[in-house]
Parts: structure tokens; C-alpha cells; sequence
């Protein structure tokens, strides 16, 4: 048995679970979300908890227990509190600001980058440097937080770019300054 796929999903009090076939739908205070899950599994809605069973023991269906647990899981979790990712923009001259919901990022490039939000998500810039994506989907925020981390990626020479907060950049030695004879 999957030990992450066996554990039962609490759902909090101002969420509602509903279940038609393979379709579950999750409704919270930041919004609804909706996914079809795989027939190899079957959704069960005991009381205020959400299980998720193997239909019969082939490898798709042990592959897909704990999978589809973790996305009930996560659209229970954001409906009710929500996710964000945090980025960092490091060196001289790079930096953010939202005009509207488009994120404008300047990162040295001879033109201004836009970045337009997907459904959903919305985005936040502290001082000029930290950028906050935030919404209910946790698969549409880490798939734009990566977009926004791709314009510019942190170098290994200086770590000038655009990252993760905590991400941790593994430096190089540039060259060295000797003359050879």
C-alpha cells in the first residue's frame, strides 16, 4: 500500500467536496477548483474526510494511489489557504513592478520583460526585488514562478538572476588574474 495514498485528506470546515465519477470538486473561500482523476483509483467521502482507494493492484494503479491523493490534498488545502512562491532578483539594474496584473520585469535584456498572470494567480512585488506569486492551484503557481525564474536565471559566476527565496546558488571560481610566460 502507498503510505501516502492510504492517509485520509481532513477537509476543513468552509470546504465542500464533490464527488461525480472520476471528477472531484473542491469549493473553499479563495475559490473552487475541479480535476478528473485516473479510473484506476476511486474517491470515497466519508464525514469530513476524503480517501482515495486502488481499484485493483496493477502498477498504473499503485503509480496513481499516492499521486492523486497529494492533488486532492493540494486543492483542499488551496481553496482554503492558498500557495505562493517567493522569488529574489539579484544584481545591478534588475527589477520588478506590476503595471495592472502584467508583471514587468527589467533584467538587462535590451527590452522590458511582460509576464501576463494565468487564471488565477496573481502577483505582488515588495521594494523592487521580491516577487510574490500567489493563487489556489499549486500546479499553475510553481509553473509560473518557473516561467518568471527562466527569463534570467542565477549565473554561477556572480549569482546575478532572478531565484527562488532560500534558493541556494552554487558558486564557480572565476579566472585567475596571472600572466603566463
Amino acid at each position: 500500500m502507498s503510505r501516502i495514498g492510504k492517509r485520509p485528506i481532513p477537509v476543513p470546515d468552509k470546504v465542500t467536496v464533490t464527488i461525480e465519477g472520476q471528477t472531484v470538486t473542491v469549493k473553499g473561500p479563495k475559490g473552487e477548483l475541479s480535476r478528473t482523476l485516473p479510473p484506476e483509483v476511486e474517491i470515497l467521502l466519508e464525514g469530513e474526510t476524503v480517501l482515495v482507494n486502488r481499484r485493483n493492484e496493477s502498477r498504473p494503479a499503485r503509480q496513481r494511489h499516492g499521486l492523486c491523493r497529494t492533488l486532492i490534498a493540494n486543492m483542499v488545502e488551496g481553496v482554503s489557504q492558498g500557495f505562493i512562491k517567493k522569488l529574489e532578483i539579484q544584481g545591478v539594474g534588475y527589477r520588478a513592478a506590476v503595471q495592472g496584473k502584467i508583471l514587468n520585469l527589467a533584467m538587462g535584456f535590451s527590452h522590458p520583460v511582460n509576464i501576463d498572470p494565468p487564471e488565477g494567480i496573481s502577483f505582488l512585488v515588495e521594494g523592487t526585488t521580491n516577487v510574490t506569486v500567489s493563487g489556489i492551484d499549486k500546479e499553475v503557481v510553481g509553473n509560473t514562478a518557473a516561467r518568471i525564474r527562466a527569463v534570467r536565471p542565477p549565473e554561477p559566476y556572480k549569482g546575478k538572476g532572478i531565484r527562488y527565496a532560500g534558493e541556494i546558488v552554487r558558486r564557480k571560481v572565476g579566472k585567475t588574474g596571472g600572466k603566463k610566460k
